[in-house]
């Protein structure tokens, strides 16, 4: 009839068990393409452009793995927000969520940053290296992901220590180390390039929390007594 109103049923969503796997995946692509382009470029902002033509290969790997790593990171939130639940403070939780997305952001853009000069340089190599604008993108390039970046990566962690803190939902232990490794991205400077992998280590080892936290709790659980 018309006007009658159909009750909808369903259920609710739950976060897939896969997804605890997201942070792993992150930490091991990004990692992977971290290591990949700290062997390819030199960390003298000076140094000249001959390391485009004798890495080019490892450097566009390294390239092709940030777009995943990106996808696994916004799982990786995902699963850490529904770990949260109603317990999540919504002013640190902003935080939180938007220093993630500012990281993931200039990740990408720093990447395609990267991929913007390696296209120049496989269609004019003479001109490219010539031009003012190969200094200019580097620097920007560096900027981005070595300060930015990091600097954001390290507000993610200290949002989600004090979250954790304050809710109890994780060891105070971890919390400790979680804040020691975010002020040690925010305190180190300068051309030291390798600082950058303290943050996908970070995530490796809460991922690997979070797994056991959910395969202890499906061992814990009550097996039903069919006789019942």
């Amino acid at each position: 009839m018309a006007g009658t109103r159909v009750p909808l049923s369903g259920k609710a969503l739950t976060t897939p068990r896969a997804a605890a796997f997201a942070g792993i995946i992150f930490a091991l692509l990004y990692g992977t393409s971290l290591v990949l382009v700290r062997l390819a470029v030199p960390e003298e902002l000076a140094a000249d452009g001959a390391w485009l033509a004798a890495n080019s290969r490892r450097i566009s790997v390294a390239l092709n793995l940030v777009p995943y790593s990106g996808i696994a990171f916004l799982w990786f939130i995902g699963v850490l927000r529904d770990r949260l639940g109603e317990l999540e403070d919504r002013f640190f939780a902003t935080v939180f969520l938007g220093s993630g997305l500012l990281f993931l952001g200039m990740i990408f853009v720093g990447a395609a940053l990267a991929g913007g000069m390696l296209l120049s340089y496989e269609m004019r190599p003479d001109v490219m290296l010539a031009s003012p604008t190969y200094t200019y993108g580097r620097a920007v390039m560096y900027l981005v992901l070595n300060t930015y970046a990091v600097r954001m990566s390290a507000v993610f962690m200290i949002s989600l220590g004090t979250i954790w803190l304050r809710t109890g939902s994780m060891h105070r232990g971890w919390v400790y180390v979680t804040y020691a490794l975010a002020l040690a991205l925010l305190v180190v400077t300068g051309r030291t390039l390798w600082v950058g992998l303290i943050f996908p280590i970070w995530v490796l080892g809460v991922s690997i929390l979070i797994l056991v936290f959910v395969f202890r709790r499906k061992s814990e659980r009550p097996t039903p007594n069919p006789a019942g």
